[in-house]
């Protein structure tokens, strides 16, 4: 591993919290570019996935999953001053955990808001409250004005990794406009770039393409990445970053009536709803509408506004298409009335081919449509980096990025992905995902519409979200 950078040298401890399919991916790239030893890391995890790769490494690896009454009892031998906690589980909330660290000076990062066990889909829970919308402005809420140690909140792939490849997306989009401008250097300025290039809509537009050697059988749900994150996920309302440009309001549509007001939710399931969208190698098709923190927060950070009037803001959200065995679970999922299938298999070694396109979609400009992201086959992620498809290396190592950046920038308290530098971060992540590409498309919602029926469209603007979601 001495031929890969060392990107930091870290010091203290670092305690990983789960260790599925993200956990095993990201050990290996921590080992090569933290310097860190492996008697200083630690695993801590709900059952017994991933014993043999902590083996395989030398590291401590702790079956006890954490609950709202012993993760304090639990931790408190393994994380103190100057250490870092790599939350990767589902079910153990992160802001008791971002707390905890602060009470005990360590750092902090995880790849989604994860509340305790039924946060996403406890019936009693209004849907407002079952929203991403509202785990973020809870984990907002925590800022105080004090000097904190860093804690990332949603740096993954996406969120995450996402957030950089739109700021990288707009400045590419400017030049190719001919738009002389500085690279921006506040929040305020990424906004009016955005609203000056005329962006309307962003689409974190995805299809995994990844195929294994067993097809799904009747009662098991697939994935290429954590079958748990993308049921809970999927079982949320589905959600969407608002824009200014829209006239059309969802007939299902809803309004938070705290917080910055950045985004709305719909009544139903983000994976029981779906959307037009495209991307240069899979070309158009249809995608669920997941609920995903960067909808929330690239919405929100372009946000114009004159006093309290928003001036300008486009409309976010996820377009995802997960392999074909996914969208079969998903399919017999919702057959059930959503209760998640007795089996659960997430593809590893299995996988034979595919690519898993992720990136996002820059749209209503003059040149129509721009997307630009990572075109990543499980070939290449294999050669790569140990323990990982394409899916999951996307993910890990923007992670990994995410915990080198906070190691580097340690007292700046809650910080979203948008809030980061994103060269840093791209810097990091770029020799992991395979082919890089930023390319322009013609495709638009309305392409072939009403040729076999009549259909209800808006076109006076192809990109409504009206004429963008699928009835």
């Amino acid at each position: 591993m001495s031929n890969y950078p060392v990107h930091v040298n870290f010091p203290g401890r670092l305690i990983m919290v789960g260790f599925g399919s993200i956990g095993q991916g990201v050990l290996p790239l921590i080992l090569r570019h933290v310097g860190i030893t492996t008697d200083r890391i630690t695993i801590l995890t709900a059952d017994d996935r991933g014993s043999a790769e902590a083996a395989e490494y030398g590291i401590k690896f702790i079956k006890q999953p954490l609950t709202r009454e012993n993760f304090k009892r639990v931790l408190d031998p393994l994380v103190g001053r100057g250490d870092f906690l790599l939350n990767l589980s589902v079910d153990v909330s992160s802001l008791a955990l971002i707390k905890f660290c602060w009470e005990n000076a360590a750092l902090y990062l995880d790849t989604c808001i994860e509340p305790w066990p039924g946060g996403y889909t406890d019936p009693t829970i209004s849907p407002a409250k079952r929203t991403n919308y509202s785990l973020r402005e809870d984990a907002l809420a925590l800022r105080d004005g004090k000097t904190r140690p860093t804690a990332v909140l949603t740096h993954g792939a996406n969120p995450g990794l996402v957030s950089h490849f739109v700021k990288q997306a707009l400045l590419n989009l400017a030049g190719d406009l001919g738009l002389d401008a500085a690279e921006p250097a506040s929040r305020e300025e990424w906004g009016r770039l955005a609203q000056k290039l005329g962006v309307k809509v962003i689409h974190i537009a995805e299809r995994d393409t990844q195929v294994g050697t067993q097809p799904k059988e009747l009662g098991e749900f697939v994935n290429t990445w954590s079958v748990d994150g993308f049921v809970s996920e999927g079982s949320q309302p589905a959600e969407l970053g608002w824009g200014s440009h829209e006239k059309n309001w969802p007939r299902d549509g809803k309004k938070h009536d705290f917080g910055r007001g950045s985004a709305i939710y719909l009544m139903q399931p983000g994976a029981a709803t779906r959307v037009r969208t495209w991307t240069p190698l899979a070309g158009q098709f249809h995608g669920f509408l997941i609920t995903h923190g960067e909808s929330i927060s690239i919405s929100d950070y372009l946000t114009i506004k004159k006093g309290d009037k928003v001036e300008y803001r486009p409309t976010v959200h996820y377009a995802y298409h997960p392999c074909d065995a996914a969208v079969l679970s998903v399919h017999e999922l919702a057959g059930r009335n959503w209760e998640l299938q007795e089996r659960k298999r997430v593809m590893m070694e299995e996988i034979v081919k595919g690519v898993d396109e992720l990136g996002v979609l820059l749209a209503g400009h003059k040149r129509n449509a721009y997307w630009y992201g990572s075109q990543l086959s499980v070939d290449e992620a294999r050669r790569l980096a140990p323990h990982n498809s394409a899916t999951s290396l996307q993910v890990t190592v923007a992670a990994l990025a995410g915990l080198i950046w906070a190691v580097e920038n340690p007292n700046n308290g809650v910080v979203e992905p948008d809030e980061m530098d994103f060269r840093r971060v791209l810097e990091i992540c770029m020799p992991y995902l395979g082919p890089v590409v930023g390319e322009y498309g013609e495709w638009h919602p309305l392409v072939a519409r009403g040729r076999l029926f009549p259909e209800d469209l808006d076109e006076t603007d192809p990109w409504q979200f009206k004429n963008v979601r699928v009835f």
